[in-house]
């Protein structure tokens, strides 16, 4: 039950594995990794212009990985002089900086961002503006979680004067529409415990629904929007192609970076068109789905989950590098969901554990003997590219990472096996492993290298709290798709079915209900390890975050079991170009 599994627990193929020594040395004399891949050469050259079949990659120049991937024909310093110029006037400063995150475009102007808000953090600066600007909400809470979001932790109490003597937020707060929008997206950086953001997320969200149902008001796209796609949950690269329109945005300073923010969409398509192409090549010489027809063949869904985690358009050999592992979280759950039989995957568990096939060479089947040589290359070669550019090795690491996924595979398989589900806080345990997320976050922070320290390859190893809350998210949401679609037989053994047999006489929805109350608790542990931990460096903790942000998109299935929105974000973020 990885990324994303067929179902769980489903039941193992009874027929065996053909033995057959043709194939396994076919593989074996295949063309070797290459750790020495050179990622800044371009692919082959296509028809710039033909943006019409969708297997066709647009690519205008060869990567350049020792510039900023910026437009070279836009001035940037009258921006950022702009961006400076607004940040003279605090509040301005912070509607700039919401432009331009909203705009997808924060990467460019970083040290802009950060002197803005190192500017707003200090206390000197809060307890003067709380003396001038008390009724302001709007200001406070896009500051509040501005600043949150930047690793500045400012207490949710200060939400309290906005209250009546009753304890309850105040009725005279219900037409101020902009700062209904800005406590809605605030009290989504809540952590456990602030239970003043709960209430100010059921205040806001109550009035802006009545405010939807007034004709003819004209901020009713934008209160939609802030409803729909709360800022700290969302992915920018989503959801900025909404802000491109011809009708003026509510922040002025969207129509000013509105041009840029085009140019910089069409020229990481292309980069990403180019990376697909990479991917694309990597996975045919691999020869996995030549070899494992059982298997998912999917690279461009495998890349994507890179797209969202690693945003940055500069990550480009850390996006390529990171699908490869993901592509093998894939075809392992595959091997374990529908392929394997129990006691082929004991052996598999027990090898990859000790990371050697020798001793159980012969009674390991073909099949597995191929996954583990590409599961060895992948990781060796990854260990290399770690090695050669930030000085530590990680392949210790990643091994462990790859044993404990396999046993909370074998772990699910014996559960499937006996007939027996666990209860669901068994289940739950294994299935924060079991989501692949731990690998995959393993090899993300390996290839970022910042913050690399024993402790903090310890603390990973362990899979700390910002990890098993991303993974919780993941998997918690994936067993309501789960749950939705299968129903009908009873045997998805999601987190839904575990607790509706511990639970007697629940009914589906109540427990669909719990499941989400649950990720909202899981969010707040991840906002508050991201808050506030200091193991872990920004960039890591921001692919976390996107990681968790990434999960709706994976999940939100439809009747036919098909997922019709990620689909649509595939084709506006890689094959439609903006005019």
């Amino acid at each position: 039950m990885a990324l994303s599994s067929y179902a769980s627990f489903r039941s193992f193929k009874s027929c065996s594995v053909s033995n057959s020594q043709n194939r396994i040395t076919a593989f074996e004399n295949s063309k070797p990794f290459r750790s020495d891949y050179d990622l800044t050469m371009p692919p082959k050259l296509i028809n710039i212009n033909n943006t019409h079949h969708h297997n066709t990659l647009s690519i205008s120049t060869p990567l350049q990985k020792s510039k900023p991937f910026i437009n070279i024909d836009h001035d940037l310093d009258i921006y950022r002089d702009v961006i400076r110029k607004a940040g003279e006037d605090p509040f301005e400063g912070l509607k700039m900086i919401d432009a331009i995150q909203r705009l997808g475009i924060d990467y460019i102007f970083e040290e802009e961002i950060d002197g803005i808000l190192q500017s707003q953090s200090h206390h000197k600066f809060f307890n003067e503006f709380e003396h001038h600007h008390q009724d302001d909400l709007h200001e406070v809470a896009l500051r509040f979680r501005l600043l949150r979001q930047h690793g500045h932790f400012i207490p949710a109490d200060i939400f309290n004067k906005y209250k009546d003597n009753n304890g309850k937020f105040s009725i005279r707060l219900s037409e101020d529409v902009d700062g209904l929008m800005s406590l809605y997206e605030a009290s989504h950086l809540s952590i456990e415990g602030e239970h003043i953001l709960d209430e100010a997320a059921l205040f806001s969200a109550q009035h802006l629904d009545a405010f939807m149902k007034r004709p003819h008001l004209c901020q009713t796209r934008f209160v939609a929007r802030t409803l729909e796609n709360p800022c700290h949950k969302t992915l920018s690269m989503f959801t900025a192609k909404d802000l491109f329109g011809v009708y003026p945005s509510e922040n002025g300073h969207i129509n000013v970076l509105k041009e840029l923010a085009k140019v910089e969409f069409n020229r990481v398509q292309f980069l990403h068109r180019m990376e697909i192409d990479q991917v694309t090549q990597w996975w045919k010489e691999l020869g996995l789905a030549k070899e494992l027809k059982f298997a998912r063949d999917q690279p461009l869904k495998w890349y994507l989950c890179t797209v969202a985690s690693l945003a940055d358009p500069n990550l480009s050999e850390e996006r390529i590098e990171l699908t490869k592992p993901i592509s093998l979280v894939y075809i392992i759950d595959d091997i374990f969901d529908v392929h394997g039989t129990l006691d082929e995957l004991t052996l598999f568990t027990n090898a990859v554990n000790k990371w050697d096939i020798t001793a159980n060479k012969e009674q390991l089947p073909d099949y597995l003997k191929i996954c583990f040589k590409a599961l060895d290359g992948i990781t060796n070669e990854i260990s290399h590219v770690v090695y050669r550019k930030h000085g530590w090795n990680p392949i210790d690491s990643l091994r462990k990472s790859w044993g404990k996924l396999c046993n909370a595979f074998l772990l699910e398989a014996q559960w499937f096996a006996s007939g027996k589900l666990p209860n669901e806080e068994e289940y739950l345990k294994n299935a924060i492993v079991s989501s692949g997320v731990h690998v995959v976050l393993v090899h993300m922070f390996f290839l970022l290298g910042q913050g690399i320290s024993m402790e903090a390859v310890n603390l990973l190893d362990d899979i700390p709290g910002l990890v098993s809350s991303t993974a919780a998210i993941l998997r918690l949401w994936d067993d309501l798709g789960t749950a939705k679609d299968e129903n009908q037989n009873g045997h998805d053994g999601s987190y839904v079915e575990c607790y509706m047999k511990k639970h007697q006489g629940c009914l589906v929805e109540e427990a669909r209900d719990h499941v989400i109350s649950m990720i909202k608790n899981e969010w707040e542990r991840l906002n508050k390890e991201c808050f506030s931990s200091k193991h872990f460096p920004m960039c890591f903790k921001k692919g976390c975050l996107n990681a968790a942000r990434m999960v709706p998109i994976m999940y939100d299935y439809d009747d036919n079991h098909r997922l019709p929105g990620l689909e649509d974000y595939i084709k506006s973020l890689l094959f439609e170009t903006i005019k």
